[in-house]
């Protein structure tokens, strides 16, 4: 079995903060849809979805975003991450919302977060041979 190479602590330290960005601003928009303030159910009335997708949205948010912050689970929560920020880039190119540029970069911060804290996630995509 091939053995790791080490990752360095500025490498593993960006990697941290790249993919603490995409977490906190999901917990913060899960913590929104939870308390449902005006503006989140005017907003989420714009995007043509029914109110009671409000809670289940903001769990499901939040746990993939438990899931991807620990680190046996991370490449199952980035994965769950960017299924969700997909349907979101989608949701807001139907309504012709320009913040889908906002969920497609958060996706590229939680690989990007990733693949610098994880070996694993390296191996697979290896940028240099």
């Amino acid at each position: 079995m091939e053995t790791e190479a080490p990752i360095s602590k500025k490498m593993l330290w960006m990697g941290r903060i790249l993919s603490a960005i995409p977490v906190l601003l999901m917990l913060f928009s899960a913590a929104l849809k939870l308390m449902k303030p005006a503006p989140v159910m005017q907003a989420f009335a714009h995007f043509g979805y029914p109110e009671h997708f409000l809670f289940t949205l903001g769990i499901v948010e939040a746990l993939c975003c438990v899931v991807y912050v620990i680190p046996r689970t991370a490449i199952l929560g980035a994965i769950l991450m960017t299924g969700y920020l997909g349907g979101a880039t989608a949701t807001n190119v139907r309504v012709g919302d320009p913040s889908y540029i906002m969920t497609v970069l958060l996706g590229v911060f939680v690989w990007g977060g990733l693949y610098l804290r994880d070996a694993r996630v390296r191996a697979l995509l290896p940028l240099r041979s």
